[in-house]
């Protein structure tokens, strides 16, 4: 016969069980968004840090994934087809992203894997209160885009015309052209800004880069400016022009180098906070997070082809140096 005692102790054990853990058979749907064409890195980060919580697929986990391949135009039917299917929790990918899974649910709670001054565009309220139904990770890019310049000036200090490259559409480009005038203004140096959404206007800005006899570019975000990372890395290499991008492909892939925080890391930690609204977490008291390390990726190919010398001082700072 069970004690009052017994059953007061079998009570406390079940509320310490994670909430999956209280719901046998209970398989959690969870979608993610993006506007690339299918999965990576990223992806496979996310899935695998959710296994090391206990998340198995099959077992208690499903995932419903939605790519737009570089259509913005399909972002928000894709979000509104995942809030039809009735998913637990929606995984976004860019600003752009989660503003469409924003307006298609008020309800369903959104994580933010990737994102780039999520207060700018108007997506949470601040970090520490996002409120609504959306939380997740966010790199403060108005500050890595302004240390971008700064190290590209560091390779090249003789340089004093850069350009900057960043999609039209973007929610937050109004505050990366505030810190990248600011940073330029700092170091003595015309910055030359161009707004580009269609591959016309890629080919376009680059022809004017090439008749205002720019030196070095750094490229900003987007989901097209993604999208697009060859075509900018092709015209980039016919004009010998050094850039430094936003992710870490491009580096790896043959451009001279990468500042930011790698979207492995940021999917890692956007599983913990999947893992915490399944188990019955509020995005609302959840507080928006900075990636714990930022990397700085060096291509010494690269480098040697446009004739560069990488100084010392910035491969001592690198996390990594491809030769």
């Amino acid at each position: 016969m069970t004690t009052r005692r017994e059953l007061l102790i079998a009570l406390g054990v079940l509320a310490a069980l994670p909430a999956h853990s209280q719901q046998p058979g209970k398989i959690w749907r969870v979608g993610y968004l993006s506007t690339a064409s299918g999965p990576g890195e990223a992806v496979d980060a996310l899935r695998e840090q959710l296994r090391k919580l206990g998340y198995v697929e099959g077992r208690n986990i499903a995932y419903e994934f939605r790519w737009a391949a570089g259509r913005q135009e399909r972002v928000q039917e894709l979000a509104e087809e995942l809030v039809r299917l009735k998913v637990d929790v929606i995984v976004t990918q860019t600003t752009f992203v989660a503003t469409a899974a924003k307006r298609a649910t008020a309800t369903i709670p959104i994580v933010m894997a990737s994102t780039q001054d999520p207060v700018g565009g108007g997506v949470i309220a601040s970090l520490a209160r996002p409120g609504g139904n959306v939380t997740g990770v966010t790199q403060n890019t108005t500050e890595t885009d302004a240390k971008r310049l700064e190290i590209l000036h560091e390779i090249i200090p003789k340089a004093t015309r850069f350009a900057s490259l960043v999609w039209d559409k973007s929610l937050t480009k109004a505050g990366f052209v505030e810190q990248a005038r600011a940073a330029a203004k700092k170091l003595g140096i015309t910055l030359i800004h161009q707004e580009v959404g269609t591959t016309d206007e890629i080919k376009a800005a680059f022809a004017a880069m090439k008749r205002q006899r720019v030196q070095a570019l750094v490229v900003s975000t987007g989901p097209f400016i993604t999208s697009q990372f060859k075509l900018i890395g092709d015209l980039a290499a016919e004009q010998r022009l050094p850039v430094i991008y936003n992710t870490i492909i491009n580096a790896e892939s043959g451009g001279l180098m990468f500042y930011g925080a790698t979207q492995k890391e940021m999917h890692r930690k956007a599983a913990t906070y999947v893992d915490r609204i399944l188990k019955g977490a509020k995005p609302a008291d959840l507080p928006v997070e900075d990636p714990t390390k930022y990397e700085l990726v060096v291509n010494l190919k690269a480098a040697k082809a446009l004739g560069l010398v990488i100084p010392q001082s910035v491969l001592l700072r690198a996390d990594e140096v491809i030769k």
